[in-house]
């Protein structure tokens, strides 16, 4: 079994057909096809099944596809390990974050550690949710996840790096106030995300312990939307402090609630070796 197999596989499984991968690998697509075959004989499964320009994974492929990442990652890793013996990090950090988060804490974290690190090239998806989070974590797509705490999952360790107040935002000329009750806003027509996003999972539990129910106008599955929504009179929202001070520029009222809510922030990453370049970022996070 080699390397540039795996490599193969897996691309296969990113772009979708064996020749979106030939053309991502630089590699002529018959050649490609052919190391999978070997592969394939050597392991002796097949790990795709092949139906016209459609291709998708055996139960065997669904197995196999994880650890091929593990291994590559792994291999990375030690590459790596030897890059910091002399003192250099260098390389690639792939990073996944919920999309609330992208505005704090991300972007200074991310800023602090380039400047630092300039030979670290970060790569960084926004899923919408943290069971898809979890799962790129998992999978060894990402090698480190900033999320909500607490997360609960086989293999993965947890570092907490702080709190995020979430505050209600309102449209203009709504009437001020020190804070906000739950119960009140909770009679305000809400704009907000579906159910199973991070910010709307911890507003109904909110809602929940004090026997209330949001009174939701508009659901929209686009986080940028929400702002502009009660900029234009939709209805009022609950968004992460970071957020709602930028709403508040653009005329909104700004409300903490009582009692307060907060998220705890923190990192995911496998139980496994890590990278010098997530070791660092992780050091820098644990600290910021």
């Amino acid at each position: 079994m080699e390397l540039q197999q795996l490599r193969y596989a897996l691309a296969v499984v990113d772009h979708g057909t064996f020749t979106a991968a030939a053309a991502a690998c630089f590699v002529a697509q018959p050649s490609l096809s052919h190391a999978i075959r070997n592969l394939e004989t050597e392991l002796g499964v097949a790990l795709f099944h092949r139906l016209g320009r459609r291709t998708t994974l055996t139960s065997a492929g669904e197995a196999f596809i994880p650890a091929a990442r593990e291994v590559l990652r792994t291999l990375d890793t030690l590459r790596a390990d030897v890059d910091a013996v002399a003192g250099v990090i260098a390389g690639r950090l792939d990073l996944v974050a919920l999309p609330t988060l992208a505005v704090d804490p991300v972007t200074p974290l991310v800023g602090t550690f380039r400047a630092a690190h300039p030979g670290v090239t970060i790569r960084l998806a926004h899923p919408e949710g943290s069971r898809e989070l979890v799962s790129l974590v998992r999978s060894g797509d990402s090698e480190i996840g900033i999320t909500e705490l607490p997360i609960s999952a086989e293999r993965i360790t947890t570092h907490a790096i702080g709190r995020q107040e979430l505050v209600a935002v309102l449209p203009p000329g709504s009437a001020r106030s020190r804070r906000r009750d739950l119960a009140e806003l909770a009679r305000r027509p809400l704009v907000t995300q579906p159910p199973g996003t991070s910010t709307r999972d911890a507003l109904d539990s909110a809602f929940a312990a004090i026997g209330v129910m949001a009174t939701v106008a508009v659901e929209t599955d686009q986080r940028e939307a929400i702002v502009p929504l009660v900029l234009a009179g939709a209805g009022a929202a609950v968004v992460p402090a970071p957020m709602a001070a930028m709403a508040r520029r653009q005329g909104a009222v700004i409300s903490p609630l009582r009692p307060a809510l907060w998220r705890q922030l923190g990192l995911i990453h496998r139980a496994a070796t890590l990278s010098p370049a997530a070791r660092a970022f992780i050091d820098l996070a644990t600290r910021h």
